[in-house]
């Protein structure tokens, strides 16, 4: 099996199960959004703000650094797992401690509070599953770790109707996401035991240290981008109230569903880019990172002007009548995934050749920006400046991403990416067009028509190219 084959086999299997892991969780917002309002859903998405942040001191990159090491050397499984299993413990403590003296800084209500404790667990105990996960990831395993995400999805959606059937409150949705997170963790100890149980497990303390130095910066890259992407929540919570959270989380849990596809390449190129590297074999991984940051870009355009025109008819329909004030957010917001979609190869280039202090220095920088843009915007524009200023800051961070990789001998020649983005550009605007005009259709057949005629331009402008085909023509052998 050829490289592009094995990572199209791993794209394949993760893209398929986070396409169910997204629909489970799609109607789980939808369901619950609905149900709780814009309160209720604003109390739990602050509460998952909060979580997602301060789950990044549980696992401080050690996932993300046994997933590189262990791509390269498979030998030190056994010095990874049972390590990193014992440095969380310590780790989740701290957590918590965290936690609470936050809320007890911030004022919430007991209400909000015992909902933000309840989440803080479930991602906690998270983390530890994400740690066997990346054990099989870094083994390229990755029907074990899509399985697990089905799970994950499947049982927080059933309690989700459960709860709603029964007619219960918001504290039994945060005891969901704990039962959840319990049942996750138990099918990836049952996969890990029976697959990979004789592995010797190697305590040694004095492992400790370096590894826990070597994966910091990952930490930090993920707690600089977490903190900007949620800290907005937070301090519209703090400055609007939690109708405010509920607007604009309803707009931003729609994001998850487009970032669906860089996710799924993430997974699966990651170890491929570090063994790579590690081999040295430069001219390999230039051919992989530009075809990356090329599809990306095919992807993101459209997807970001065609929300933008069908923004209120989406919202509407998944939403109804009481979060229409979402839509401006969502015409925004959807912008920063087009920008997401053009740094995630850069992203995990940097990543993989070890220069990821590098984006950990950008993350902070554009941690500090997203925060002077939230306390500039959240006062007179709400859920709206929220909004923008997480774009300006994922605008920033990917442009400077970028920059680097250039000055790092790792840029892509200008003319290629203009004659790629020229074409790609006009085939969105010929889609634009037609779902601009074409306003009143159906929403389902303005989507399906959209792409059609979005890709059957791309092809008739030669945004496809005979490299594009070679590596089509490779998938199927």
């Amino acid at each position: 099996m050829n490289t592009v084959q094995k990572i199209s086999k791993n794209v394949g299997l993760v893209f398929i199960s986070q396409i169910l892991t997204y629909v489970l969780a799609f109607f789980t917002v939808i369901y619950t959004a609905r149900y709780l309002g814009a309160g209720g859903f604003g109390i739990l998405s602050l509460a998952l703000s909060i979580g997602a942040i301060f789950g990044v001191f549980v696992d401080m990159g050690l996932s993300t650094l046994i997933v590189r090491e262990l791509a390269r050397d498979k030998a030190l499984s056994g010095k990874y797992i049972i390590n990193s299993f014992l440095m969380k413990i310590l780790l989740a403590v701290v957590t918590f401690v965290l936690v609470f003296l936050t809320v007890k800084i911030i004022g919430y209500d007991p209400l909000e509070s015992l909902i933000i404790y309840l989440i803080t667990i479930s991602v906690i105990i998270s983390s530890f599953y994400g740690l066997l996960n990346a054990i099989f990831q870094a083994e390229e395993k990755m029907e074990y770790l899509s399985l697990a995400n089905i799970i994950n999805s499947v049982v927080l959606l059933v309690g989700t109707i459960l709860g709603i059937y029964l007619g219960l409150n918001i504290v039994y949705f945060a005891w969901v996401y704990v039962l959840t997170s319990i049942a996750v963790l138990i099918y990836c100890l049952f996969v890990y035991m029976k697959k990979f149980s004789s592995v010797d497990l190697d305590v040694d303390l004095s492992f400790w240290k370096p590894t826990l130095k070597e994966a910091w910066s990952f930490g930090i890259i993920f707690l600089s981008g977490m903190l900007y992407t949620y800290v907005d929540s937070i301090m519209l919570s703090i400055l609007k109230g939690a109708e405010a959270v509920g607007w604009y989380s309803a707009a931003y849990r729609l994001m998850y569903i487009a970032l669906l596809l860089p996710n799924a390449i993430n997974i699966a190129i990651y170890p491929v880019m570090s063994r790579l590297f590690n081999d040295s074999s430069s001219e390999s991984l230039k051919i992989l990172y530009e075809r990356y940051f090329k599809y990306m870009l095919i992807a993101g355009f459209p997807l970001g002007l065609g929300t933008s025109i069908l923004a209120k008819q989406i919202i509407l329909l998944l939403y109804g009548t009481g979060y229409e004030e979402s839509v401006a957010a969502l015409q925004i917001l959807v912008w920063t995934v087009v920008f997401t979609f053009a740094g995630a190869s850069f992203t995990q280039l940097l990543q993989s050749i070890n220069k990821q202090m590098i984006i950990t220095k950008i993350s902070l920088f554009c941690l500090l920006i997203n925060v002077v843009l939230n306390l500039i915007l959240i006062p007179p524009y709400s859920y709206v400046g929220a909004s923008v200023a997480t774009l300006i800051t994922e605008i920033v961070l990917v442009s400077y991403i970028i920059f680097i990789s250039y000055k790092l001998g790792y840029g892509i020649s200008y003319s290629a990416v203009m004659k790629d983005l020229s074409r790609i550009l006009v085939a969105t605007l010929v889609m634009g067009l037609f779902l601009w005009y074409f306003i009143y259709l159906n929403l389902f057949i303005l989507v399906i028509a959209g792409i059609i005629i979005y890709f059957v331009v791309l092809y008739l402008v030669r945004g496809i190219d005979d490299v594009d085909m070679d590596v089509i023509r490779k998938l199927r052998i």
